[in-house]
């Protein structure tokens, strides 16, 4: 009889054991601390650009696997509509206006690399958390946070001082002034205006001289002098920064050194992948962070000719798919030193693509799918859902798809959580813990409110009621689409935050985005019953929003955005600025 209990306890535990044994790799997985962690992101890239999310004609297989072999989030939302604010607030977990980086005039992102505004010193990046858990901290490619307050070597503002161990890239953005056979886009309006005005006061001049010389007109010498030292000195204060940009703007440094002035584009693409796979090459045995922010897809659309005429998107599909195969090779750079299971990745762009950027007939910037608007509109779907992909093998299931409204400012204590870090308890950190929602171990997201900014005007607010599954979207403020009928400020090239290029409505629009995701048909107080409860609520949550918001040094003020000598990184002796590091390598 023993020999048969014997026999029995054993049949019972046998298959316990083999159970636990064989269980999904998700639970085995769960306990793994300190992963290491990459980051991908996009420059201008539209949601509509990519293949998991809807395009067909574009192809971007590697992406597309990541989002097959982990999390695809449809409801990812920028914080910002814009390179420097939407990013300031990736970097910090914070909405931009919190740390000074979001713009009270026209000027809303960083202008020059000798401009004092940027991430401020006393801003906590991931970056630097994670430094302080022992990780490999690098930033390849874009940065567009600043690089000095005060002199030209002080980099207050350098990805250095914000916690990354190692930075190859640009300090600034990709831009068309960087390719001498683009037409110049920084500031072009403005650009002209000052052309005109220094032809007129040379006119003005000359035509005192001839005056003068002829006795048609009685002035003095004197004055004429004067009249030419300003014509002289007008122009000299504007062309010594205008007529320079790809000097002063289109620059590559290595850490805290300039390599490239002006960079040699043609190589560019080349160098940030191969920075980027020896990153992670070096840092194989230890815990290490990689933020690998592309400078595709902004313009002038950098790409070689091995991608050029490959897609039947012109240019920017090109540029799109050679970013997709840049994915690729840092994907297989992770395989190749077995650390796929052992790596988080992450794809995103920092916000919507840019509707406006055209040449003639061809469209250089991105399409946003189903969603209205685009970069620059911080209160429309367009200018602020892009894509959000996460993988972990064997933590994260495969193929999952959630709905819920996610934020870039998620990343923040997402990866702060995995490094085994602690969030600053001396500032509101408006960015949640992902893990949660990514395993499946919640449904909902903890995000009830997301304030919709453009600039430091809140344009629109979001509230996810989740016991009934509506996400209510009230709009305070839209932009003015020119012509009437276009989906787009095609007029100026860029929609205002204010002014007369907006329109303020009271009440505020209203939607309910898992109704009407694109925002066609607004909801009237009439035929919604619920339009005034959804109104009020909302309006409480704002209040109670702007009670956590205290005043900081504007960032990006005029004083802050201007070009300032003093400041400008330089390989030589100022203002001889020129050198090819790489080159001479």
């Amino acid at each position: 009889a023993s020999f048969l209990l014997l026999c029995f306890r054993t049949s019972l535990v046998t298959p316990l054991i083999l159970g636990l044994l064989l269980q999904p790799p998700l639970t085995q997985l769960s306990t793994l601390t300190q992963p290491n962690i990459v980051l991908l992101m996009a420059d201008d890239l539209g949601i509509g650009d990519v293949g998991c999310y809807g395009n067909d004609t574009i192809r971007t297989p590697n992406i597309d696997r990541l989002a097959k072999e982990g999390v695809k989030l449809t409801q990812h939302i920028a914080a910002a509509p814009l390179c420097t604010p939407s990013r300031a607030a990736f970097l910090t977990g914070r909405y931009p206006l919190r740390s000074g980086m979001d713009a009270i005039n026209n000027y809303r992102v960083i202008f020059w690399n000798a401009g004092s505004g940027g991430l401020p010193p006393n801003e906590t990046t991931f970056a630097k958390i994670l430094q302080q858990q022992g990780y490999s901290t690098g930033l390849i490619g874009k940065w567009h946070q600043g690089v000095n307050c005060e002199s030209r070597n002080d980099h207050c503002h350098h990805p250095l001082n914000h916690g990354f161990d190692y930075f190859y890239g640009m300090p600034f953005t990709l831009i068309s002034d960087c390719q001498p056979t683009e037409t110049p886009e920084m500031d072009r309006v403005f650009r002209r205006k000052l052309w005109v005005y220094t032809q007129m006061i040379g006119l003005v001049t000359l035509t005192a001289a001839l005056g003068r010389l002829t006795g048609l007109i009685s002035v003095r010498w004197k004055t004429l002098t004067c009249l030419a030292g300003f014509s002289l000195l007008f122009f000299v204060s504007w062309f010594s920064s205008y007529g320079f940009v790809r000097y002063w703007n289109c620059i590559m440094m290595r850490n805290h050194e300039v390599t490239e002035q002006p960079m040699v584009t043609d190589r560019t693409t080349s160098l940030i992948l191969r920075e980027s796979t020896s990153f992670i090459e070096r840092n194989k045995h230890k815990p290490f962070l990689l933020f690998l922010s592309f400078l595709h897809s902004h313009t002038p659309l950098l790409t070689t000719k091995k991608f050029l005429g490959r897609s039947s998107h012109g240019l920017y599909g090109d540029n799109v798919e050679e970013m997709d195969w840049m994915v690729g090779q840092v994907l297989d750079a992770i395989d190749k030193e077995g650390l796929k299971n052992t790596t988080v990745v992450y794809f995103a762009s920092d916000h919507g693509g840019w509707l406006e950027r055209q040449e003639g007939k061809k469209q250089l910037g991105g399409w946003n799918g189903i969603y209205r608007g685009g970069k620059a509109m911080g209160g429309w779907e367009g200018g602020i859902r892009v894509p959000g992909i996460f993988r972990w093998p064997g933590v994260l299931p495969e193929g999952t798809v959630i709905d819920e409204p996610t934020s870039l400012m998620d990343v923040y204590p997402t990866v702060v959580h995995l490094a085994g870090g602690v969030l600053p308890q001396d500032r509101v950190i408006d960015g949640r813990d992902l893990m949660p929602l990514l395993r499946g171990t919640v449904e909902h997201s903890e995000h009830e409110f997301l304030f919709h900014y453009c600039g430091i005007h809140l344009h629109a607010v979001r509230w996810h009621q989740k016991d009934s599954g509506a996400i209510w979207k009230a709009h305070y403020v839209t932009p003015v689409f020119r012509p009437p009928g276009a989906g787009a400020c095609y007029d100026r090239g860029f929609c205002p935050c204010f002014g007369e290029g907006v329109t303020h409505h009271d009440p505020p629009l209203l939607f309910d985005l898992s109704r009407d995701p694109s925002e066609a048909k607004p909801l009237l107080a009439d035929t919604e019953p619920l339009f005034d409860t959804v109104i009020r609520k909302i309006g409480r949550a704002i209040e109670e929003h702007r009670r956590t918001l205290t005043p900081v040094p504007e960032q990006l003020s005029l004083y802050n955005v201007m070009w300032k000598p003093w400041l400008q990184p330089c390989c030589g002796t100022f203002p001889f600025c020129w050198c090819d590091k790489e080159g001479d390598n």
